[in-house]
């Protein structure tokens, strides 16, 4: 346990303040190695130094679930309007193209449908992230949550070490703990333990306060979409998240479950990249969708 006497809450996070790091468009890139830089350029694009993420990693704990039963038929058709896959190693190898051109960011530990057994300190061999041509490797964090916590930390590590022998980045998503409140000072804490741990990339959820978060974090933090929204709620989320300083968005359920997945992608892409408000980009999903 940290030593907690004379323990002052975080209160001044440099808000609005310019990272003195220049010469890499990549927040807390500047000095890795070319390999490093290399795969976090393919993730966020040079122009704009933000990303569109697709997650389908779902049914590595929850099986076949909606949008997610036929990935060639329901993820294939989308993969174009995104800027980097989110998904396991199986699915990647049986049901995705390998001429799509596109980033992974491969899930890199276990997955169980008995949650108090996830991640027993299990990662892929780091062999198969390189058979793969992954961008990044994505590792679970749960920090405030016991033993649970001990053991994400371990596999933070690992994949760190891996990551850093062969020049592939880890991502951390953060998990929330069975004792924490999804609240700003709790994901600040998870992002930091994941970029401390040696994480170049973090994966957390947006939360009233979220511009404190991503101060406190070193390293570019992407949100999670989360459980489905209304396709204007979604993109405001997005919107939010980045005036709020997210280097992007991996968004899963609200565009594969999506009434119209082709033309919801194509507006979080918008309004990721070039700025538009959720109501603009809410303007762009009925158009796309309506031709």
């Amino acid at each position: 346990m940290a030593d907690m006497d004379g323990f002052r809450e975080a209160a001044d996070f440099g808000i609005g303040q310019a990272s003195p790091q220049t010469g890499f468009h990549v927040k807390g890139a500047s000095s890795m190695g070319w390999g490093m830089k290399d795969r976090l350029s393919r993730i966020f694009s040079p122009a704009t130094g933000r990303t569109v993420m697709l997650a389908f990693d779902h049914g590595f704990i929850m099986g076949p679930t909606s949008g997610v039963e036929r990935i060639d038929l329901s993820i294939v058709p989308l993969i174009q309007y995104a800027d980097c896959l989110m998904c396991t190693r199986g699915i990647l190898r049986s049901s995705i193209p390998a001429n799509v051109n596109k980033p992974v960011c491969l899930r890199s530990d276990a997955g169980t449908t008995v949650l108090t057994e996830l991640n027993r300190n299990v990662l892929i061999d780091v062999e198969d992230a390189i058979r793969f041509n992954a961008s990044a490797m994505a590792v679970m964090l749960s920090a405030g949550d016991g033993e649970q916590e001990a053991i994400t930390v371990a596999n933070l590590v690992r994949a760190a070490d891996l990551g850093n022998r062969y020049g592939i980045p880890v991502m951390g998503v953060t998990a929330v703990g069975k004792q924490m409140e999804r609240d700003a000072r709790y994901f600040a804490l998870a992002s930091r333990v994941c970029a401390e741990n040696g994480a170049a990339i973090v994966k957390t959820y947006y939360c009233e306060g979220f511009e404190k978060v991503v101060a406190s974090c070193p390293v570019p933090i992407v949100i999670a979409g989360g459980k489905k929204l209304p396709e204007e709620e979604a993109l405001a989320l997005c919107y939010k998240a980045i005036n709020d300083g997210a280097a992007g968005v991996d968004m899963g359920r609200n565009v594969f479950q999506s009434e119209s997945p082709v033309a919801m992608i194509q507006a979080v892409h918008a309004v990721v990249h070039d700025g538009l408000t959720p109501k603009q980009g809410y303007e762009l999903f009925l158009d796309l969708k309506n031709h």
